[in-house]
């Protein structure tokens, strides 16, 4: 077991006051026998007319901040505190039926199963061309050993390249350019995935970055994205292609989603101009104890 502490801090500005609108944080991780929170807290500044938390359709646990104030300085800053049990290697234990792919999920998992694998993006050829490289689609092969591929040629042939921008890239974006971010590369393997006739979920959350004399990761300094896939006999087992790990290790799950336009760590709103914008500043640091 693990004792994690995470600070995260987001610093928005604009260039005169303006009126804030509601903001939703998805930032308090998800309590499972794998991790266990000990402690939340939250500081926002300007003070906020009205906090309140809500579970999303997900089961996330979404916190809504409302304002009535002007303000050129908008800041929020979480501190989280949880024991974390880390799965030190896969462990792969699936049913008969499902222990070769292709297989076909239970009939009683299906109906709940097939939101999260209905493609979100099924048009052209891209993500078909490029399994091709490394696997022959259609071919009998043991289900652990074909995700553990896909995770790895993620991780190996596409450069994990940091941008401020917002939103994802589609899957034909990033094998085009050959680079990315850690949640476009969740994207990449839940559609890959899909394609494949699994159940695939994106997740967002922190990763614990060791210093600098241990394994690198990537993705750290900032939240992290990652996928799940459902393996039956395993459940959800989690994929972080941007750094090849296969289960929680070093992962600190706070949101679950079909898409990664419904798991956004923070969004809102103000009353203003387009160039009142001045920018944004975040910064995340997860400390091991």
């Amino acid at each position: 077991m693990t004792l994690y502490t995470v600070h995260h801090s987001t610093v928005y500005r604009y260039r005169r006051p303006v009126r804030l609108g509601q903001h939703q944080m998805l930032f308090r991780p998800r309590d499972s026998f794998d991790q266990r929170l000990l402690d939340c807290r939250l500081v926002v500044r300007p003070e906020p007319a009205e906090i309140r938390w809500i579970h999303d359709v997900f089961g996330n646990c979404l916190t809504l901040i409302d304002f009535n104030t002007n303000a050129e300085t908008l800041e929020f800053e979480t501190t989280i505190r949880l024991e974390h049990t880390p799965e030190n290697s896969p462990d792969f234990r699936i049913e008969e039926y499902a222990r070769a792919h292709p297989f076909t999920y239970d009939e009683g998992e299906l109906p709940d199963l097939a939101p999260y694998i209905r493609r979100q993006f099924p048009d052209g050829q891209c993500i078909e061309d490029w399994l091709s490289r490394f696997m022959e689609l259609g071919k009998i092969r043991p289900t652990g050993q074909l995700l553990m591929t896909l995770n790895e040629a993620i991780a190996e042939s596409v450069s994990y390249q940091r941008r401020t921008s917002r939103g994802t890239q589609t899957p034909a974006e990033t094998l085009s350019s050959q680079q990315g971010t850690c949640r476009d590369f969740a994207l990449l393997m839940i559609e890959a995935a899909r394609l494949l006739g699994f159940a695939a979920r994106f997740m967002t959350g922190y990763i614990y970055v060791p210093d600098r004399d241990g394994p690198v990761r990537l993705g750290g300094g900032s939240t992290h994205a990652w996928c799940s896939i459902y393996i039956p006999g395993s459940g959800w087992v989690e994929f972080d292609p941007t750094n090849g790990i296969v289960g929680n290790r070093e992962l600190i799950r706070v949101g679950v989603a079909r898409t990664p336009g419904q798991a956004v760590p923070l969004s809102g709103s103000y009353w203003g101009e387009p160039d009142d914008d001045a920018g944004m500043e975040v910064a995340v640091n997860v400390k091991s104890e």
